[in-house]
């Protein structure tokens, strides 16, 4: 029997992380105040989760590159913006005046007890994960960055975000399905 279980826990140990099934959650988008879940959207072909602060300048010069990607996949992969953050300036009533204040159409959802971030094993702002949808199961197929140029836009060479969302809406394997993100640490509790 041990012989067996070898090559079993061998496999398991090749299994990428990634390819991990995501478990659903309910935060409270504070641009509406209602309840989002990954049920919210069970005709979408995935979903880009992105924890985001109100306060790094990482998240801030990423922003209009999270509306453009928001803006042409709203139909196909909607995405969620996720603040995890305890500090004050993060605070749920921050949250609501950034969200005004940036005009968000997207949700902005809350996550003050840590649990989506911890279960999606987030420690950075910006820092995406994609979502496939597979019949109501959602997988997480890309993690990361969302490119290689957080300071100035036009000199991106690689669209990692991008790239892995087209891939995924082709039903392709995505072959860097993980790029060390740059931003700033989210402090745990």
């Amino acid at each position: 029997m041990t012989k067996n279980l070898i090559p079993l826990l061998f496999f398991a140990a090749l299994v990428p992380a990634y390819a991990q099934s995501i478990a659903n959650f309910s935060l409270t988008n504070v641009v509406t105040g209602s309840p989002i879940s990954l049920d919210t959207y069970p005709s979408c072909e995935g979903v880009v989760i992105i924890f985001t602060s109100n306060a790094c300048a990482y998240d801030e010069y990423y922003r209009n590159r999270i509306n453009a990607i928001s803006k042409q996949y709203h139909d196909k992969v909607p995405v969620l913006l996720i603040n995890s953050g305890v500090e004050q300036i993060e605070s749920i009533d921050n949250m609501v005046k950034k969200a005004q204040q940036w005009g968000l159409t997207i949700p902005y959802l809350a996550d003050k007890d840590q649990t989506v971030m911890q279960q999606f094993g987030a420690t950075k702002t910006p820092q995406v994960f994609l979502l496939k949808n597979s019949a109501g199961k959602f997988s997480r197929v890309y993690s990361g960055a969302i490119d290689d140029n957080p300071q100035v836009q036009g000199d991106v060479r690689h669209a990692y975000l991008k790239d892995a969302i087209d891939i995924m809406l082709t039903n392709q394997t995505i072959e860097t399905p993980e790029v060390r993100p740059v931003g700033c640490s989210i402090r745990r509790k």
